[in-house]
Formats: C-alpha cells, sequence, structure tokens
C-alpha cells in the first residue's frame, strides 16, 4: 500500500512540472502560427494595394468571394476563408483602413488560455507584440 502512495505521489509530481511545460509549449507554437497568419495578411495587403490601388478595409475584401462570386476589389482571394473570418487558432484579427496605410491587431479570444500576447502590423511590414492583454501598437516592441 506504502509503494502504491509512493508511486502515485511520483506520478504527481512529473505531471505537475510537465503540464505547466506543456501549456508553455503549445502556447509558443499557437502564437508562432499566429505570427505567420500576421504576416500572411500583410503579403495579402501588398498585392491588394498593387492590384486595386488601396489598401483593403476588411478581412473580407483580402478572402475569397462568395460561392458563385468573382474575385475582385470585395473578395480578392488573397488569403483563405478562415482567415478571413477573423478568427483562428484561438485568436480575434482586427484590420482597420487608416488613411493611406492600414492597422491589424490579433488578440487572444480568451487572454492566458488562447495566448498570452497581442501582435500589431502595419503598412510598414513589422510585426510588433505586446506581452499582456493591452492590444499591441506601433510602439510596441518589434517581434523577433
Amino acid at each position: 500500500m506504502v509503494e502504491l502512495l509512493v508511486v502515485l505521489a511520483i506520478i504527481a509530481v512529473v505531471l505537475g512540472v510537465a503540464v505547466p511545460l506543456i501549456t508553455k509549449a503549445r502556447l509558443n507554437g499557437v502564437e508562432t502560427m499566429v505570427v505567420r497568419e500576421v504576416q500572411t495578411i500583410g503579403q495579402a495587403q501588398t498585392q491588394y494595394l498593387s492590384q486595386f490601388g488601396k489598401y483593403a478595409a476588411t478581412l473580407t475584401e483580402l478572402g475569397p468571394p462568395v460561392k458563385g462570386g468573382a474575385e475582385g476589389p470585395q473578395a480578392a482571394h488573397l488569403i483563405p476563408a478562415s482567415l478571413a473570418s477573423g478568427e483562428k487558432n484561438g485568436y480575434l484579427y482586427l484590420l482597420s483602413s487608416s488613411g493611406s496605410g492600414y492597422t491589424l491587431n490579433a488578440n487572444p479570444k480568451v487572454f492566458g488560455s488562447t495566448g498570452r500576447r497581442t501582435f500589431f502590423l502595419d503598412q510598414d511590414g513589422i510585426v510588433h507584440q505586446n506581452w499582456g492583454q493591452e492590444p499591441a501598437s506601433a510602439d510596441s516592441p518589434e517581434f523577433k
């Protein structure tokens, strides 16, 4: 009986150490995917500007057309529908036009659970990050 309790105690200690490390590794992976999606949107914005002479104001404009519709400024088919929906990998993507440019924020749906950082991108093409719930901005540190 004592041996069984010792084995259970050892398993509990191992799990107590492993679970936080696994959670941290999972969040690192998710955040890396989010940065790649943010960069994909930035590349799509560059293509959109080249094709239509302005930046897209919404993710829908960068996404595919509705079934049976034609590609054009309202749906340029530069990003997948899963990203054009504005929600992917536990993050919410918010795109807005700002004069002669655009801003893009990627924020976790549930801070601490789906992500620990917020991300920002504008027409300069530099991804910024903020370690906290406050949305990242152009003044936030650069993601490296």
